[in-house]
């Protein structure tokens, strides 16, 4: 890789152990039955409204700490908007412009390397989509609701990697503190943590940034490292070739027989801007959402698969009870 210089960023997600969805009532266990763990809200069905889950704000905040980030004593949901078929709502309720940590750092140990501090631009919570299974039916795929709402906490690196090995030691770092912090139990083959990988390559010794591609839904340390060293030869091979590219693609995880390939493409509007109020109420007292799973097990929304294309939101939310 002689007179190139990879830059690397990682947005690592982080599914953190509630026991309820971010914003609903409804379990947010693994391996369940499809659809028996997705209640109204997390369905976006019309009149349906989010009430923030506390315990997801404390881990958030306890990542915050650990880091030696600035913890933001007001921070603002956003809805992401994108259509897919495991987003029910057309839309993801993130933060972006106000998230709820801002900064930190991080140091890693990457082999055959000295120690290094990466700095985190931001750490911040969302929801999480649900699943296609494209498995057993046949030309069609089937969507599982369950992990529809469940809370993310998304932690975001400053491009500061220089290297596929870096980036895995980095992965690895961010696995092995938020396990021991006990906010995630790290379950990378159930998608517990995974990463998403901003890749670019510039000239050595350039201030410049080159045009990044984004690798989405990487679940093992390894094929983070294989996919990054895959993108950095591709754009290098491109570059060197006479090639560009005028927008900025994201693949999904390439292998040894496939390259990767185009992902979802997702537009972001700012919508909430409400401060975040917590519930003093506790699990067992907190007024149930229309249709809760676990409140109420003889709603006739309980495993519901249907969607719907409006939700009954205003323009504002108010996140709180």
């Amino acid at each position: 890789m002689n007179g190139w210089q990879p830059v690397i960023g990682l947005e690592v997600h982080a599914r953190l152990l509630t026991r309820s969805k971010l914003f609903s009532g409804a379990p947010a266990s693994y391996g369940a039955e499809a659809n028996t763990q997705a209640c109204a809200v997390d369905l976006g069905l019309p009149g349906v409204l989010p009430v923030l889950n506390r315990e997801a704000v404390r881990m958030a905040v306890r990542f915050g700490l650990a880091v030696g980030a600035r913890i933001a004593p007001r921070c603002v949901f956003a809805r992401k908007n994108y259509f897919y078929p495991d987003l029910p709502k057309g839309y993801q309720i993130s933060q972006y412009e106000d998230p709820i940590t801002v900064g930190g750092t991080i140091t890693i140990e990457p082999a055959g390397g000295p120690p290094r501090d990466i700095g985190l631009v931001r750490a911040h919570l969302e929801e999480d989509a649900g699943r296609s299974v494209h498995e057993g039916f046949g030309e069609l795929s089937g969507i599982d609701l369950n992990r529809a709402g469940t809370p993310l906490l998304e932690i975001v690196t400053e491009p500061a990697l220089h290297g596929a090995a870096e980036a895995a030691a980095c992965m690895r770092k961010i696995h092995t503190l938020v396990r021991w912090l006990g906010i995630c139990d790290g379950n990378m083959q159930e998608g517990s943590l995974r990463c998403d990988a901003n890749v670019s390559v510039r000239p050595a010794g350039s201030g410049t940034l080159g045009t990044r591609a984004e690798i989405k839904n990487v679940n093992s340390f390894r094929f983070v490292e294989r996919a990054i060293a895959y993108e950095i030869e591709r754009q290098v091979d491109l570059i060197e070739s006479g090639g560009r590219w005028c927008r900025r693609p994201a693949s999904t995880t390439p292998t040894t027989t496939r390259p990767g390939r185009c992902g979802k493409r997702r537009r972001r509007t700012t919508i909430a801007t409400s401060p975040i109020r917590t519930s003093s109420r506790s699990p067992s007292t907190r007024r149930s959402s229309p249709g809760c799973a676990r409140a109420c097990p003889s709603c006739p929304m309980r495993g519901g698969t249907g969607w719907s294309g409006s939700t009954g939101w205003g323009r504002r939310m108010r996140l709180g009870s």
